[in-house]
């Protein structure tokens, strides 16, 4: 069986969520606190083999137009180096607009703003781990 990871990987964080083991569904996991590449890896490292993960789905922040902005430059940045750490196969998901909806549910549901900045990036992860899933049935 496979589980995969889904990744929004941002500035100051990295949403973290994975699937279940049938690939039905997408939990969001964590939020991981950006400090710099090593402990960024060692963190993602700790989690791949507490959900004994197969793959990973990478979030990549395109414009508007399809094309891949600063954002997305630094989203495969860190791919690059992930890559030198982390042996696994790695696919790259469209995230455009998981951000937005991600907010956009958790105001419906009336959560607070601070609570929303606690969970929008793991809840945006598991948005592009949901969508891949959906995608590639």
């Amino acid at each position: 069986m496979e589980r995969l990871m889904g990744l929004d990987v941002g500035d100051k964080t990295i949403g973290v969520a994975v699937s279940d083991l049938l690939m039905i569904t997408a939990q969001s996991v964590t939020t991981i606190k950006r400090t710099n590449i090593k402990n960024d890896i060692n963190e993602l490292k700790k989690l791949i083999n507490e959900y004994q993960v197969t793959k990973i789905v990478l979030g990549i922040p395109k414009m508007l137009d399809g094309t891949i902005g600063i954002q997305g430059e630094k989203v495969l940045n860190f791919l690059e180096k992930m890559k030198r750490y982390i042996d696994l196969p790695v696919e790259l998901e469209d995230e455009r607009f998981t951000t937005t909806i991600s907010e956009r549910m958790l105001i419906e549901a009336d959560v607070r703003r601070k609570k929303r900045k606690e969970v929008i990036d793991k809840l945006a992860a598991a948005q592009i781990l949901s969508s891949y899933m959906q995608r590639t049935k």
